[in-house]
């Protein structure tokens, strides 16, 4: 299938050895009722794409069964990890790892979600800093009104954190965000990416003016910034939940738009270049 006949929230592409694998939130039903899983579609040439492959499914023994979000891929120490958000009535959102042995095989939990028990959080990424894993994540307006970007390090088992988390950024800091219902600020979606001026810059969404919305901030000092936040926005057209892929020398940023109405989301690819504190769209 083409990358259009895809319907899929929160696109998130990892390479390995020239072949692209393609994960997002792809349950028909992702804002309520009982969570399928997570589907995976494979590729070559970013053009035509094999799948869905089966790489998670809801189990009565998993703790959560609603709202199977934003599943990511990152390889670390010979393990290839599924970052993705899950929730279950009665119980705090949370952003939980889980395991396999190749990029889509079946993954396994991990013991436990790494964010803290007592947040409502999502979107969590991986980010490995002079080679200590950290976790950046959302701690969302749901518990904090201005939502918030967060920090923590992982443990080894990459199912809990070492001590307490960090607020690198709060939402209402930024010129483009809009409230999301008149009152409060929404954080989605962070994912880092080093520049090659030597800055850090970080990927994330919220309400704009015109709907769904995908910003950057940008660090000099590394994962902990200070982050500071560009005025304008990536892309603005109701669009986002980005994060950045290399593909045969280029780099490309993957959103999905629009953002609604649900089942019309898609996955797009956008060639990017460069500049010293943020990145473009190429033309």
């Amino acid at each position: 299938m083409k990358l259009n006949d895809i319907f899929m929230r929160d696109p998130y592409l990892f390479t390995e050895e020239g072949v692209g694998y393609l994960v997002g939130s792809t349950d028909s039903q992702c804002w309520s009722g009982l969570a399928e899983g997570f589907f995976g579609y494979r590729t070559t040439d970013l053009e035509n794409f094999e799948g869905p492959f089966r790489l998670f499914e809801r189990t009565d023994d998993f703790w959560a069964d609603e709202n199977y979000w934003a599943p990511e891929i990152h390889k670390y120490g010979g393990k290839y990890y599924m970052f993705a958000s899950f929730y279950k009535k009665g119980r705090h959102r949370a952003t939980q790892a889980l395991v396999s042995d190749s990029p889509f095989g079946r993954y396994v939990p991990t013991a436990k979600p790494f964010t803290p028990a007592e947040w409502d959080c999502l979107d969590g990424t991986l980010f490995v800093e002079n080679g200590v894993p950290y976790a950046v994540f959302c701690h969302e307006w749901t518990d904090c009104s201005d939502g918030e970007i967060c920090l923590g390090r992982l443990n080894d088992s990459f199912d809990g954190l070492i001590g307490e988390p960090e607020v690198l950024f709060r939402a209402s800091e930024t010129p483009w965000v809009r409230t999301h219902n008149g009152k409060d600020f929404i954080t989605d979606a962070p994912f880092l990416f080093p520049l090659k001026s030597g800055k850090l810059l970080m990927l994330w969404s919220s309400c704009g003016e015109g709907g769904y919305t995908l910003g950057t901030a940008v660090s000099e000092n590394g994962i902990r910034g200070p982050w500071k936040q560009n005025a304008e926005p990536l892309y603005s057209e109701d669009g986002g939940h980005g994060m950045i892929f290399g593909w045969k020398g280029k780099n490309y940023l993957s959103l999905h738009a629009p953002n609604a109405p649900h089942l019309s989301e898609r996955p797009k690819f956008y060639e990017i270049e460069e500049k010293e504190n943020t990145i473009i769209l190429k033309k």
